[in-house]
């Protein structure tokens, strides 16, 4: 058990079981971490299963270099989180997620599919960034995403999934499952989707960089 307050732990482990209720994990694949303060942060652990974690199943890692503070061994996706809120401290919480739909989209070839079917993506989510398949837990694969995700909230990497970042849980899982609705409404509609005009676009996004966005 990590020396924190219980309190902290349980609000770590009650947003790993709402990312999971909402179909955003499956199994072990998914991994969510949580910034504490400057220098450390709470990790899911290495084969946890997000839908039932328990205290057990949380790490407690730097943000320096994610070495192990206490607990079990973090995630094999502990660089990416690491990387991330090192380098974005503007964000609190990263995730990892894997929703059927939008990893469809992350295994085909294309590197322009345009998500701005609806509003929501441009709006809360930004442009979406994308990188080819990097082997899982690979420091190549962490600087990857590290990178794509200094300009970015989304980053789709290939064959893989996502990996998406927000302030809290309950951003975080909306981003998700806005990303999930657009990339459902893409293959259902295939060639026929007609994505928003791009002035729209650049309105959309004008509204988010001035901090217009409710979560």
């Amino acid at each position: 058990m990590i020396n924190l307050p219980e309190e902290t732990i349980n609000c770590f482990v009650e947003a790993c079981h709402r990312a999971a209720s909402h179909g955003l994990i499956r199994c072990s694949s998914g991994n969510l971490s949580l910034r504490l303060d400057k220098d450390r942060m709470l990790v899911t652990a290495s084969r946890s299963w997000l839908g039932r974690l328990s205290a057990d199943d949380v790490s407690l890692c730097l943000i320096s270099d994610g070495s192990l503070l206490e607990g079990g061994k973090p995630s094999v996706e502990i660089g990416i989180h690491a990387g991330i809120l090192r380098t974005r401290p503007d964000v609190n919480l990263v995730m990892h997620f894997q929703t059927p739909c939008a990893t469809a989209l992350a295994c085909q070839a294309s590197d322009n599919i345009n998500y701005n079917v609806i509003p929501e993506i441009p709006f809360y989510i930004g442009p979406v960034a994308r990188i080819p398949y990097v082997l899982p837990g690979s420091k190549e694969l962490a600087q990857a995403v590290t990178d794509a995700m200094r300009e970015h909230d989304m980053v789709v990497m290939g064959n893989h999934g996502q990996v998406t970042v927000a302030c809290d849980a309950d951003h975080a899982i909306q981003n998700a499952e806005f990303f999930e609705l657009a990339s459902d409404i893409i293959l259902r509609s295939g060639n026929r989707v007609t994505p928003l005009p791009e002035k729209e676009v650049q309105t959309l996004l004008e509204l988010r960089r001035a901090g217009k966005v409710d979560a």
